[in-house]
């Protein structure tokens, strides 16, 4: 069962992906509606404008969401709120599993863009305009819009998609821990842009979103110090992740949940040393995806060795 995010409201599941709607969404919708009132005959249009944009992103999560299972990945929610929204996936620790789920986000505002301006030229040439004159421009500002979520959120800057997709670019040369030291540090120089930006433009609403990015960015540079930690902690033999074929590292890096015991649950084979409780599974340290133990590949020993 997928607990609601806090705010936010379950509106349907989909594939056995739940989506979620922040309260905060209905706020904007109603400013912004009434802020753009006068750009067409009626009211409805502003509502159907927003309500679209509202169809737009949901698809962009939900292209994230289904590439990231496609893949093997996990992905069972989607929150949606004024800022935009999230896909929380989980695609298996491989570069291109990962570049796939982010890619295919971006590919769905691709898709829109073609579908609005093959609408826009229907509308044109079967006289949609004389007819129904606020037609055209309900076309072509669902298209701008579109356009400029595209070209903001592949800006190369984490966590935006763009900023996701250089990182999982250069972690086919320069590793998982390390691509994403590079593509946060890039990411900094790209916030700093951003506030200055929102201050040459005295805009608190882009000052707001620079805001978040930063917090995110750093999220993702804690995420990456912790990453170049445990690449360098030695390895336990003959053991991989179900999911991530990466080698446990060997210590006492797992905590019993019942007596706070630490201790190597490959060495005990997930039983915890002080309490004597079996643990069911193991989470990967690397990808975080927890298996059954006897899951982990066991490999024969080398012969000599």
């Amino acid at each position: 069962m997928t607990s609601n995010p806090q705010g936010s409201i379950r509106l349907f599941r989909f594939n056995g992906i739940d989506l979620f709607l922040h309260w905060s969404w209905f706020l904007v919708a109603v400013y912004e509606i009434q802020s753009r009132k006068g750009d067409y005959s009626s009211i409805t249009w502003n509502v159907m404008e927003y309500l679209a944009l509202f169809l737009i992103v949901m698809l962009h999560e939900f292209g994230h969401a289904l590439a990231c299972r496609q893949v093997g990945g996990t992905a069972n929610r989607i929150v949606l709120w004024p800022l935009g929204g999230v896909a929380y996936v989980n695609p298996p620790q491989r570069p291109g599993a990962t570049l796939w789920s982010i890619a295919a986000g971006p590919l769905v505002n691709v898709a829109f863009l073609v579908i609005l301006w093959a609408l826009g030229m229907m509308n044109r040439s079967t006289g949609w305009a004389d007819a129904i004159p606020n037609v055209h421009p309900f076309l072509h500002a669902l298209w701008t819009i579109n356009l400029g979520l595209l070209i903001f959120n592949m800006l190369p800057i984490y966590p935006l998609d763009g900023g996701q997709i250089l990182r999982s670019l250069l972690w086919f040369v320069l590793g998982r821990a390390r691509s994403q030291l590079a593509a946060t540090v890039i990411g900094f120089i790209g916030v700093a842009g951003l506030i200055g930006l929102a201050v040459w433009m005295r805009s608190a609403w882009f000052a707001v979103i620079s805001a978040f990015i930063l917090m995110n960015c750093w999220s993702g540079l804690k995420q990456a110090r912790v990453l170049l930690r445990l690449a360098k902690l030695p390895r336990t033999p003959g053991f991989a992740c179900p999911s991530c074929k990466t080698a446990p590292p060997a210590g006492a890096f797992w905590k019993c949940n019942l007596c706070g015991q630490s201790f190597d649950t490959f060495q005990t084979r997930g039983v915890c040393p002080n309490c004597k409780a079996q643990f069911a599974v193991t989470r990967c340290l690397d990808c975080g995806v927890a298996k059954p133990i006897g899951e982990w590949i066991d490999y024969p020993p080398v012969p000599g060795n």
